[in-house]
């Protein structure tokens, strides 16, 4: 982590989605508790499930299961998983607290603000139309838009032509290394969010960010500071 000692005048702020922007693990933990339930199987403590949303559907399966991508079994319970997964996208799912109010003063200080994910369009799609919220994204690029996903900075520089702006006028915010990966390979100014889905043994101070959060509140300090 490099620390700025001034802030350079951001034209637009990215954000990754899950474990960034938006607390989803809640659902998550509905729809694999629900699928572990249905089969008579121990549910998991929903701390656990938390920590493996960033490795995705098929981050949980494994943690559910035991089992890894190359199994036979493995697909064929990943897809149910998302069937459940489908079925309650929004129930719990929320903006991080302090979000709301940095999105809101994006909005009145005429800041461009987008997402940029690894999770597939169909669910980020739903999840956004499912949720209310002080404004609404300049950009969202997903997995379906790209031929490289995070870590490579292909998204975040598609993201940055989408809002017509160069990468150093950019701050992308992101809860996982790949995040910081792209965004500095990209040229963005980034944000580990300590706050986030952080895997066990992982230290975000330790990815080489140009700022350190724990707290969603503590952007204000770094996109609007003069």
């Amino acid at each position: 982590m490099t620390p700025m000692t001034q802030s350079p005048n951001y034209r637009a702020v990215l954000f990754d989605l899950d474990g960034t922007l938006l607390d989803t693990a809640p659902d998550f933990v509905t729809a694999l508790n629900r699928m572990l339930s249905s089969r008579r199987l121990t549910e998991l403590e929903p701390d656990l499930i938390r920590t493996g949303v960033t490795h995705g559907s098929a981050g949980l399966i494994t943690m559910a299961f035991g089992l890894k991508p190359q199994d036979a079994d493995f697909e064929a319970l990943r897809q149910e998983f998302l069937g459940y997964y489908r079925d309650c996208l929004t129930e719990k799912t929320r903006l991080f607290p302090g979000m709301e109010a940095v999105l809101a003063k994006l909005a009145t200080q005429g800041i461009a603000w987008g997402i940029v994910t690894n999770k597939p369009e169909f669910y980020t799609k739903a999840i956004l139309d499912g949720l209310w919220l002080p404004s609404t994204p300049d950009a969202v690029i997903c997995p379906d838009h790209v031929s490289r996903t995070k870590p490579d900075p292909e998204p975040v520089l598609l993201a940055c032509q989408a809002l017509k702006i160069r990468p150093d006028e950019a701050l992308f915010v992101g809860d996982h290394l790949r995040d910081i990966q792209s965004g500095n390979s990209a040229g963005c100014y980034t944000v580990s969010a300590a706050y986030g889905y952080i895997d066990a043994g992982e230290n975000p101070a330790d990815w080489g960010a140009h700022y350190l959060i724990s707290h969603a509140s503590e952007l204000n300090n770094i996109i609007f500071s003069t």
